[in-house]
């Protein structure tokens, strides 16, 4: 089982993003206050979860949670400022909206931006190796993935209820052939390199 806290006797916040190397749509990132010594054997990283069990661990983890936040920035911001930082924007934006200020905060991967003045570490892996980044990870995918499946309704050819904005064959091939929407990420390499696309 994953590692309740990385470190104790504070109140430590864990984050994660999702949507980082999608074409299309917003980059989501979650913020996640967990209780103490809180236990949760199937919590993992979002990605070794199947999709049915995200869902209900959406629900578990937003019951348990002592407070917990989700939060967008969208693909025209994105490619304003790049999606690196935009991913840790969104996960500062997600604990601006926690409802409890952390004492520690731990995230997934290994750039992160100083939160205020509040303590961090990053961690390679740390979707897969602490409770509180996994049960953010799965909330950013899920939260993502609704967003994605929402807009999809209206752009039915690019196939994002499957894809959710990633670069399948299938979605580039859709770019190709109907061209980009307002939602792509018009900095990223949209098509494969031999073609050419007009914006």
């Amino acid at each position: 089982m994953l590692k309740s806290c990385y470190q104790s006797d504070c109140v430590e916040a864990g984050c994660d993003e999702a949507g980082r190397g999608c074409l299309a749509g917003p980059v989501t990132a979650a913020a996640v206050i967990l209780p103490p010594d809180y236990r949760n054997e199937l919590l993992n990283d979002s990605k070794q979860i199947s999709e049915k069990n995200r869902y209900k661990l959406r629900e578990i983890i937003e019951k348990d949670a002592i407070c917990y936040a989700v939060a967008f920035i969208d693909n025209i911001e994105i490619d304003q400022i790049n999606i690196l930082k935009a991913s840790i924007k969104a996960m500062h934006k997600a604990l601006d909206e926690l409802e409890l200020e952390p004492q520690h905060i731990i995230i997934d991967g290994n750039r992160f931006y100083p939160y205020k003045n509040i303590a961090h570490k990053t961690i390679v892996k740390g979707d897969s190796k602490y409770l509180s980044i996994a049960a953010a990870s799965v909330l950013a995918k899920t939260y993502r993935d609704d967003y994605m499946l929402n807009l999809s309704e209206n752009f039915p050819e690019y196939n994002w209820t499957t894809n959710k904005g990633y670069p399948t064959k299938k979605h580039r091939k859709a770019i190709q052939e109907y061209g980009v929407t307002k939602y792509h990420r018009k900095t990223f390499q949209l098509l494969d390199k031999q073609l050419e696309i007009d914006f």
